[in-house]
């Protein structure tokens, strides 16, 4: 099926399937009485392929016990990679999404392998819609209907100050930092809520404490990116609590990652330990507690939080 026919698939509404399939059994119905009459008339039940233009809603798992299927974006490495680890050990079914270092991504998905747990890689840009669709179907496909998003993908540009900021850094960033996340929770909700056949779910976003401190002189423009996240977390959770759907954040800050090497300074973490208030940095295993937290049963009230995880800062 075309890329353009799936965008189609994964966002046309449930009542228009439901219309769709009363008039394709009317017409069957109608179709043997004016051949073979009433005597013989055949109760017309539907069969996959009459669903083909909603294929992530079929009611495939109905009857049977829900399994916890999570997808990860960005999880080959640092906070990504400690969470897909965790998700393994708590007994999830797990979709490392990466966006270009195949080795890195083969390496956690052994790992977790490893650790007992059914799970794949998938290569996608979660910037592009496209991706993003074929990213879903492989998980509908090999794992089951997704249960849990974390949405942890990200970017950042080298230190500077706003006026030596390029369009298309500024672009990049936006697009990866919040367009994205947006885009993966709606294929999720497509999948997830209850007005779209799904039997809920939780989406953490991951944010940052750049979204509350602003980066000056670094990068206000990933800081801003953040607090556009913030603010879709709580506006979203609104939007979604009464779908069986909680969405939740953490803003992790000062964690050793080699997240940090993006912006120019490997060592940032390091450097900055002595002014934390905890005198450390964190650890990707840390934040992964949280996510994993928020996604469980444990927070099954809570929707529209965000979690700071900076040290104290």
């Amino acid at each position: 099926m075309p890329v353009t026919c799936l965008r189609k698939a994964c966002v046309r509404p449930p009542e228009v399937a439901k219309i769709k399939i009363k008039i394709k059994i009317k017409s069957q119905i109608k179709s043997q009485i004016k051949s073979r009459g009433l005597a013989v008339l055949m109760f017309v039940i539907p069969t996959q392929r009459d669903f083909a233009y909603c294929r992530c809603s079929l009611p495939q798992t109905i009857g049977k016990p829900m399994e916890n299927v999570i997808v990860i974006t960005g999880g080959s490495r640092g906070i990504g990679a400690a969470t897909a680890l965790l998700a393994a050990r708590q007994g999830y079914r797990i979709c490392i999404n990466y966006h270009a270092d195949d080795q890195a991504a083969e390496a956690i998905l052994s790992q977790v392998r490893a650790l007992g747990a059914e799970a794949i890689a998938v290569r996608a840009d979660v910037s592009v819609e496209d991706e993003i669709i074929q990213l879903f179907l492989r998980v509908d496909d090999e794992l089951g209907p997704v249960t849990a998003l974390v949405n942890n993908a990200g970017t950042i540009g080298q230190q500077s100050r706003v006026e030596d900021m390029s369009e298309f850094r500024l672009l990049n960033v936006m697009k990866t930092n919040v367009v994205g996340p947006m885009l993966c929770a709606k294929h999720a909700l497509l999948r997830m809520a209850r007005r779209h056949g799904g039997q809920g779910g939780a989406i953490v976003n991951v944010s940052s404490v750049a979204a509350r401190l602003g980066s000056p002189n670094e990068y206000v423009d990933y800081a801003a990116s953040k607090g556009a996240l913030d603010t879709f977390t709580i506006g979203l959770a609104k939007e979604v609590a009464g779908e069986g759907v909680r969405v939740n954040g953490v803003r992790p800050g000062y964690i050793h990652t080699g997240f940090h090497a993006l912006s120019g300074d490997p060592d940032r973490v390091s450097k900055l330990e002595p002014g934390l208030p905890m005198g450390r940095g964190g650890r990707p295993e840390e934040v992964a507690e949280a996510i994993l937290w928020l996604l469980s049963d444990k927070a099954s009230y809570a929707t529209g939080s965000l979690i700071d995880l900076g040290g104290g800062r």
